[in-house]
């Protein structure tokens, strides 16, 4: 299956970007998603939790972005297209420390 030009070009935009800092994750709109496809009704502490939870992994991403090889960052990054998250963009991160 062929690779567009513009899809490298995008692809190698997405690796500087990743390298450099942590992506920037709409919490409030995830976790809201998130709760609602995961409870009934009672969605206030539900709520406060993940968005506590995501919080502080973007704290602890932030602390230790550095740290993660460029190529786990891309891959994790990437898996989080559909519903980005920091708790999982961390323990993919982790996983992939582990693993080595």
């Amino acid at each position: 299956m062929p690779i567009s030009i513009s899809t490298i070009i995008v692809s190698a935009q997405l690796v500087v970007a990743v390298a450099d800092t942590v992506p920037k994750f709409d919490i409030a709109r995830n976790c809201k998603l998130d709760v609602a496809a995961t409870t009934a009704l009672s969605v206030g502490q539900p709520l406060k939790n993940c968005i506590r939870d995501e919080q502080r992994a973007q704290q602890q991403l932030t602390r230790q972005w550095s740290k993660f090889p460029a190529a786990n960052k891309t891959s994790c990054v990437a898996d989080e297209d559909i519903a980005p998250s920091y708790v999982s963009l961390l323990t993919c991160l982790q996983m992939d420390q582990w693993a080595r």
